[in-house]
């Protein structure tokens, strides 16, 4: 079941329109839904207008005697919508606004990404039509007083979500069981937006931006919306946004430990027959044992050599893991680079369970250690207290080495994969720059020539390496060349001898 949500006041001109094209959505969309619709005290007829079309569409309607305000209908909407579920796991709520700056056609695409394994979809709303240059701008700005990682837009209010993760955002609000349950919703307007998102995406294990335009041009009324007015709201707003972005976080910290003892038990009891299945369905199809070393050059100096590698299979927090090495040593004159980046992922699904990044560069060293759990959504940085949101399938800068070799790439075209599992560097952008034939490891060789960057990133795919890698045409598709910019000038990485067992 889904319920669409819409909170009505004063929308006599457009509400009726809205009602009728979310049915027309799901007309050409069979899928079985409900309209929970809220008049919150409306004087302009829009009660009479909801009594005429609850008679002919699958719809509720509740109205307040005394207006309330938009976030206060907002959450009692959400509210009866899980109360009506019995499969929250399944049900889901959209929430849409009666005034038509939301386009009901984007809910087809919002729900097939919820039936594809979203748990949380937001149609960000990055292009405005109409509406005034005062509140474009601010429209532009609230967003980046209220940041949440994964997302460009957080103030869109028009999202889809499975209902079982608003019950996990509910229970951790509530407070004792003698008293009345603790309202999911503290700030009104643009801010309960993000407030509303804030308290969903840790409990979500993948959430889904999709663009969609924001239609000031269709709104029949004048706009209730005071710029000024809320960019400060915004700006208060801030803290309350970070506060229940760390409840959420918190919340999973302590929910991991338990469903870990669940799942370590249930483990104890599969079948062989599971175990030899999940073996079966390996993602990675790289053999331990596959290594590739590359001689670095600067210029017609050799200044180093890099090493790309499986080096093991291993288990790490009960699952399956394939432990993936890249190693880069070298230097030129004043500058010296010693780097390892090692990653752990599901061999059954190619997601990153754990990243470790130690560098040694001009005298310095660092290590960043990142522990990452995609099944519940969230991640670890060693040393530091807090856990942060990741995407649903995650990988780290080693992993997309390997991963990369698994696409199919067509020449001129460019992808984005919102993979990286630090949300706020996503989409990676993957340019297929065309075709070469390069000679490497003692003969000739078709490639493709790809670009990939992290935005916002270091390392060797961040956005300012302009790297370039060289992928062979032939399969098992291997690297057989990086190319990127240091300090002191641009490196290239040329294989130099490769050993490939049998793959599994």
């Amino acid at each position: 079941m889904i319920y669409v949500c819409v909170p009505v006041h004063n929308e006599a001109k457009t509400a009726g329109l809205v009602l009728w094209k979310v049915r027309q959505v799901f007309s050409a969309f069979p899928r079985e839904y409900q309209l929970l619709v809220l008049d919150d005290a409306s004087t302009d007829g829009t009660a009479e207008l909801l009594a005429s079309y609850a008679k002919v569409l699958p719809m509720t309607t509740i109205t307040h005697r005394q207006r309330e305000g938009y976030a206060r209908s907002l959450e009692e909407l959400l509210r009866l919508a899980l109360q009506r579920t019995d499969r929250p796991k399944r049900d889901c709520a959209i929430t849409l606004h009666a005034d038509f700056v939301h386009s009901p056609e984007a809910m087809e695409e919002m729900v097939k990404r919820l039936e594809s394994g979203a748990d949380l979809v937001v149609a960000e709303l990055l292009e405005e039509r109409g509406g005034s240059r005062a509140l474009r701008l601010a429209r532009r700005w609230a967003p980046r007083l209220l940041r949440l990682p994964g997302l460009h837009d957080t103030i869109s209010g028009f999202v889809a979500l499975r209902l079982i993760v608003l019950r996990q955002a509910l229970r951790g609000g509530q407070s004792a069981a003698a008293a009345p349950p603790a309202p999911l919703l503290t700030t009104d307007g643009w801010s309960a937006n993000a407030e509303l998102l804030a308290r969903l995406v840790p409990h979500a294990r993948r959430l889904d931006p999709i663009p969609a335009a924001a239609r000031y041009d269709l709104v029949q009324r004048p706009s209730r919306v005071r710029p000024l007015q809320q960019l400060l709201a915004a700006w208060r707003a801030r803290s309350a946004i970070r506060a229940a972005r760390h409840a959420g976080a918190a919340l999973l910290v302590c929910a991991f430990g338990l469903r870990a003892q669940s799942d370590s038990t249930d483990r104890a009891h599969a079948s062989d027959s599971s175990a030899t299945a999940a073996r079966a369905a390996a993602a990675v199809p790289f053999p331990v044992g596959e290594r590739f070393t590359y001689s670095a050059k600067y210029g017609p100096f050799n200044v180093g050599e890099a090493t790309l590698q499986v080096a093991a299979i291993d288990t790490l927090r009960g699952t399956e893991t394939v432990h993936l090495l890249f190693e880069i040593t070298g230097g030129a004159l004043w500058y010296s680079l010693h780097q390892t980046l090692e990653s752990w992922v599901g061999r059954a699904d190619f997601r990153t369970r754990r990243f470790v990044n130690r560098t040694e560069e001009k005298g310095k060293s660092w290590q960043r250690e990142f522990n990452i759990f995609p099944d519940s959504g969230f991640y670890r940085e060693a040393g530091t207290d807090t856990t942060a949101a990741t995407v649903a399938e995650p990988l780290d800068d080693a992993a997309f080495l390997y991963w990369i070799r698994t696409v199919p790439l067509e020449r001129g075209k460019r992808y984005e994969f919102r993979r990286y599992f630090r949300p706020e560097k996503n989409p990676v952008i993957v340019e297929v720059l065309g075709r070469d034939r390069v000679g490497v490891a003692g003969r000739k060789w078709d490639a493709i020539v790809i670009r990939p960057k992290i935005p916002n990133a270091g390392g060797i795919l961040g956005e300012k390496q302009d790297t370039r890698i060289w992928l062979s045409v032939e399969q098992p598709r291997i690297m057989l060349g990086m190319q990127s910019k240091f300090s002191f000038g641009q490196v290239t990485l040329k294989l130099k001898e490769y050993s490939l067992p049998e793959r599994p």
